[in-house]
């Protein structure tokens, strides 16, 4: 069943996330093409730049030493003299330069040199500059397209899935975490791809200038990737904790801003900072871990890249000194010691953002491998308008399906009832006996394990959930109204009402009455609170917007219990022109208010232990007759027993939980 709670998943490992999250680049292979071949092209010419100029130093350096010697006087012949001198080294260093006897400094040569480096490193600057460009591009689209994906799972996401998670944690995954993941595609990304190029194309130029010391600068190599590999593993666990805390501390955080006014009229300050604290010291040690540990890499892989250097710089100097080598390819080679360590550091440093996006990367994904409802197998359909005629077959239900197939008991068994055309039925019960659950069931949120729902003599599981949900309008005891204007939150329940329909809709539900006094009247803008009106006034609006929607069926959670008397009277009155000629559920919680209502369901434990009238269940003198009794006999306590009175209302008005 598409309710059914997932088996928790242990967190994968991080090259399965990473291999995932480069797979979302992969439908964008045409500019894909022109980044990494934008790179290639500008790293082979920012690897042989220095190889050019190693030239131009050997120019300036034969240019020197050459005007100090007899002009028109042969080379070999100084050479061999150098070497009957017994000066064997400077006679190596002079036969491997390229210099003419009394010439000084080819300028000409030297600056064509200059001017072919210069137009390298440009070319090679204005190529990364394009595929960074492209690439900014393909990750927005990348992120953009995840957003969607991300969005449409939430939507298809079963109720259960929600009430199982906090819903800051979700709205982490939502947000930070899909943050997170652009950062690192846009930063780490590019940079580790050029960093990897430009680290096998100094190898190669190294070995063909001198591979006895491009073998020097590869022990940095091994050494380095131990280092990564070793500190890399643990900063990915970090991470990964890092942002499951930073969900739990903002699931906190939301709550405590839902339920301020809460939280201080109970005076539960202390307790919820003391809560934030511990969940804002699990994030502050999972941070400074992970980032303690990748910033290890750089300071480590830095070290190494030091001692490759004096290992170059010595060997090499005597290399020269000894003819082996010129002094511009001593010179070039220092310069490729350099930048073979930089993309090293680099990538080192790209490992802090890399691993906090694959983490971020494996938790969107637990989201998006997440299980949905059950796929649509609609093979009926409804007309326009239904009858409302609602039917309850032998229905049993379980939120926990694992320990029904071991043998538990169902939270619904059993049930049957009816419901006819234009009737309310009105549910009654203790808490947690089952009729927030039994409406949930009505509009399938969830899925019933045995049984059936009929509309109209229509299984509902045979209706697609657009169709089925399209006939039922619903009335919260939570009013929820969303940023906009008051004629945008009426229009909510029929998108394609026009202006008057609306108004007509607010007119029979007592809105018109005190929206005409607002300055703005209709167009009065609310935030998603609806903190700029009263409580009543947003019940009302509620049932305007159900009213609009012209359903076949009602669900209503009565929600007069938070206003004042007169405000109560009117929600009452909307509330008894939106249920005519409608087929209406009512989840009671003052038995008073139903007592006109066709049908009264007694919940207990999941089962319908009686139903009838409000005149029939009294005469019976069961459970009905004892709620109601023991309402009554609150509200008329004595003036001496106050607190006996206080309790008793407490006991029975407490609304229903959500089951």
């Amino acid at each position: 069943m598409s309710d059914m709670q997932e088996p928790a998943k242990k967190p994968r490992e991080f090259w399965p996330s990473a291999t995932r999250l480069v797979k979302l680049l992969f439908p964008h292979k045409l500019a894909l093409t022109v980044v990494f071949s934008a790179v290639i092209i500008s790293v082979m010419l920012s690897v042989y730049a220095p190889r050019v100029l190693g030239r131009a130093m050997d120019v300036i350096f034969a240019g020197v030493i050459g005007r100090q010697l007899p002009e028109g006087a042969d080379k070999s012949q100084i050479v061999d003299g150098l070497r009957a001198q017994g000066q064997d080294n400077l006679a190596e260093m002079l036969s491997a330069m390229n210099l003419v006897p009394g010439q000084g400094v080819d300028f000409t040569l030297l600056g064509t040199l200059i001017l072919t480096v210069l137009g390298m490193y440009a070319i090679a600057s204005l190529l990364m500059w394009l595929q960074g460009y492209v690439l900014n591009i393909v990750v927005m689209r990348v992120v953009y397209n995840l957003r969607g994906e991300v969005e449409r799972k939430i939507n298809a996401l079963p109720l259960s899935y929600f009430d199982s998670r906090q819903r800051g944690d979700v709205m982490s995954r939502v947000t930070n975490d899909v943050d997170n993941i652009q950062t690192a595609l846009q930063q780490a990304f590019s940079q580790l791809v050029q960093s990897v190029l430009t680290v096998i194309g100094i190898a190669v130029m190294m070995f063909v200038v001198s591979w006895q010391l491009a073998l020097v600068a590869m022990i940095a190599l091994p050494l380095s990737a131990v280092a990564a590999a070793f500190i890399g593993t643990r900063a990915q666990k970090l991470y990964a904790q890092q942002w499951e805390a930073t969900g739990h501390l903002n699931g906190h955080v939301e709550e405590s801003f839902s339920g301020h006014e809460l939280v201080h009229a109970y005076g539960r300050q202390h307790d919820m900072d003391a809560t934030f604290d511990e969940r804002n010291d699990k994030l502050f040690k999972a941070s400074f871990g992970a980032q303690f540990m990748s910033g290890t890499i750089m300071p480590i892989m830095q070290f190494v890249s030091y001692l490759s250097y004096v290992g170059i710089a010595v060997l090499g100097g005597l290399r020269v000194a000894t003819g082996q080598m010129t002094l511009g390819d001593a010179t070039a080679f220092i310069q490729y010691s350099r930048e073979f360590t930089q993309p090293l550091s680099q990538v080192a440093g790209m490992a802090t953002q890399l691993q906090s996006g694959v983490a971020s990367a494996e938790r969107t994904f637990e989201l998006l491998d997440a299980r949905e409802q059950d796929p649509e197998t609609a093979t009926r359909e409804l007309p326009a308008r239904t009858n409302g005629h609602v039917r309850f077959e032998n229905v049993s239900f379980s939120y926990d399906k694992q320990a029904l197939a071991q043998g538990a008991q169902p939270l619904i068994q059993g049930l049957s009832f009816e419901a006819r055309p234009g009737h309310t039925v009105a549910i009654v019960g203790h808490t947690g006996a089952g009729k927030t659950t039994l409406v949930n069931l009505i509009l399938r949120f969830y899925e019933i394990d045995r049984g059936r729902i009929t509309l109209d003599g229509i299984d509902i599981r045979d209706l697609s959930r657009e169709e089925l949900r399209s006939q039922v309008g619903m009335v919260l005891q939570d009013a929820w109204l969303f940023s906009g204007t008051i004629m945008e939150n009426i229009r909510y329940g029929r998108q394609e009402a026009t202006d008057q329909e609306v108004i007509e809709a607010a007119k029979a539900t007592y809105v018109d009455r005190f929206v005409r006094a607002l300055p703005d009247g209709y167009d009065t803008l609310i935030d998603d609170e609806g903190g700029s009106i009263s409580v009543g006034e947003k019940q009302l609006i509620t049932i305007a917007r159900a009213f609009l929607a012209q359903p076949s069926l009602l669900i209503l959670d009565e929600a007069t219990s938070s206003v004042d008397t007169r405000t109560e009277l009117l929600v009452q009155h909307a509330m008894a022109a939106l249920r005519a000629q409608r087929t209406s559920f009512v989840i009671a919680h003052r038995l008073s208010t139903i007592r006109d209502a066709d049908t009264i369901l007694v919940m207990d434990s999941g089962e319908i232990v009686e139903q009838g009238s409000h005149d029939d269940l009294i005469a019976m003198g069961g459970h009905y007759s004892d709620l109601y009794d023991s309402q009554f006999n609150a509200a008329k306590a004595p003036a001496d027993h106050p607190q006996q009175a206080l309790g008793q209302q407490t006991t029975q008005e407490a609304p229903t939980d959500s089951r």
